[in-house]
């Protein structure tokens, strides 16, 4: 264990850090970019990761010239006043075991940016299984519209450690938060929070799902105003009964329903606001329509509930709602429509990696052209079948965990049309998955790549498997 003299449980902006002995594991975007701002805050820096990529050599490299130590293609360890670690280290690793057991102090990313952040801009913060990024934008759009200086950081691809760095003048920041950045922050004190989702993913990561929810829930910890929840997800409502939230912070709902009080929701055709106005017992605040939420369905009128939860709780005015979700733009790859044709939708929604993503993406549309399958990072997709096969005119199934669902498909429906996709090569199991679906579709119908499984068995990721689709969608319709 390190001999510093710095206090580290009251370590902040303004603290002197010169000589800290910090190890970082990783050198992904998260590590690099912690590395960079404790070189800054002239700390002694050590970077360590197991990898000799490329990527991790060129980062390296930097690094180096900046006065940082790395050791790569490593698995030893070494002594420390304190660890950050990277969300893509797992909280079982042999350096975080050896770290505890050596009573070194452990920070996640996260945490490290919460330290070195301005306390006069609030954070926002976003987790649940599904729907993170589309209600991250959603909810930067809404208070850009208000005028406010806001900025979308963590889990969206902008670290948040360089964003807290950066000299740039900002109002709020609006924090997407996956689980593997949760096991090690202990401080943050969000303005407002919510937990969108909670089914089972990423428990090759954490170990088990009561783990997985119990590192969800500790996003509402030490939450100032609102902590927000889906009232349809009795989960979230639980992890916000639980929590240790500050003094006067109040608990709000969003639902697909009409709303109780203390709850945004929908009357009619109209999002509406019972939880921000005076007279939230008696009545309600139209602020928009639910055809400003694009793309239209379901699961994203839900995150745009939550958007809107978070913003007010910021406190944007009703009409900063309308503005904001008729100015989103989403994301690619989250139920992005290709092109429709001889009334045939082509939809991308590459994004669903799991099977609750995929479920909520297939129960949006009546008749469905499934494609499908990939690496099923050990779900059980046997209920993902029966929840959808209703809606399911034609499955193509692909990717190494393909034979499960094939054989839960046929167990729910034995006359089902189902293309069972051998080949391994990535381009060309997408263009006979292609030309599938478009032999089965008709007037209607929606061909839906939402595969509810990974990427990485056939492709580089999520994105590079929702390009190809939309490329031999566009080259073969």
């Amino acid at each position: 264990m390190g001999n510093s003299v710095i206090e580290l449980a009251n370590l902040d902006r303004n603290s002197s850090w010169k000589d800290l002995k910090v190890v970082v594991l990783g050198i992904g975007t998260a590590g690099f970019a912690c590395a960079d701002a404790l070189l800054r805050m002239q700390c002694k820096v050590l970077v360590l990761d197991q990898s000799s990529s490329k990527s991790a050599q060129e980062r390296a490299q930097i690094l180096e010239t900046l006065g940082a130590e790395v050791r790569l293609n490593t698995t030893n360890f070494a002594e420390a006043d304190l660890v950050v670690t990277s969300p893509g280290v797992p909280p079982n690793h042999p350096w975080l075991a050896e770290a505890k057991a050596k009573g070194i102090s452990i920070w996640g990313e996260l945490e490290l940016a919460w330290r070195l952040r301005d306390p006069l801009v609030p954070w926002l913060l976003i987790t649940g299984t599904n729907g993170k990024t589309t209600t991250t934008l959603m909810t930067e759009a809404i208070l850009k519209a208000a005028g406010l200086k806001a900025k979308a950081i963590g889990n969206i691809g902008f670290a948040a450690v360089d964003a807290v760095m950066d000299e740039e003048v900002h109002d709020v920041f609006v924090v997407e938060v996956g689980v593997q950045q949760l096991p090690f922050v202990y401080s943050i004190s969000p303005l407002a929070s919510v937990v969108l989702n909670v089914a089972e993913d990423h428990l090759d990561h954490v170990g088990n799902f009561e783990e997985y929810k119990a590192l969800k829930a500790k996003i509402y910890e030490r939450t100032v105003v609102a902590a927000i929840y889906n009232d349809q997800d009795e989960e979230t409502r639980l992890m916000v009964e639980g929590a240790d939230v500050v003094e006067g912070c109040r608990a709000i709902g969003f639902t697909l329903n009409i709303p109780g009080r203390s709850m945004v929701g929908v009357v009619d055709d109209l999002i509406v606001d019972r939880a921000f106005i005076v007279e939230r017992g008696t009545n309600a605040q139209e602020l928009a329509n639910t055809n400003d939420v694009q793309p239209f369905a379901r699961h994203n009128l839900s995150n745009a509930l939550a958007a809107t939860a978070l913003a007010r709780a910021f406190g944007v005015p009703g009409a900063a709602v309308r503005d904001g979700l008729r100015n989103f733009v989403p994301a690619k790859h989250r139920i992005s429509l290709v092109l429709e044709k001889e009334g045939i939708k082509y939809i991308d929604d590459s994004k669903a990696t799991n099977a609750h993503a995929a479920s909520q993406s297939l129960l949006s549309y009546e008749s469905v052209i499934w494609i499908g399958g990939g690496d099923a990072k050990g779900q059980d997709l046997a209920e993902f079948v029966k929840q959808t096969s209703s809606r399911i005119k034609a499955a193509i199934v692909m990717g190494q965990d393909r034979r499960m669902i094939i054989d839960s498909l046929k167990g729910m429906n034995s006359i089902l049309p189902i293309t069972e996709i051998i080949e391994t090569n990535p381009e060309e199991a997408m263009r006979i998955a292609v030309e599938a679906a478009v032999s089965y579709a008709s007037n209607g119908d929606v061909v839906l790549l939402a595969p509810g499984c990974a990427s990485w068995d056939m492709f580089k990721d999520y994105g590079h498997r929702g390009d190809s689709f939309s490329e031999w969608v566009k080259k073969l319709v």
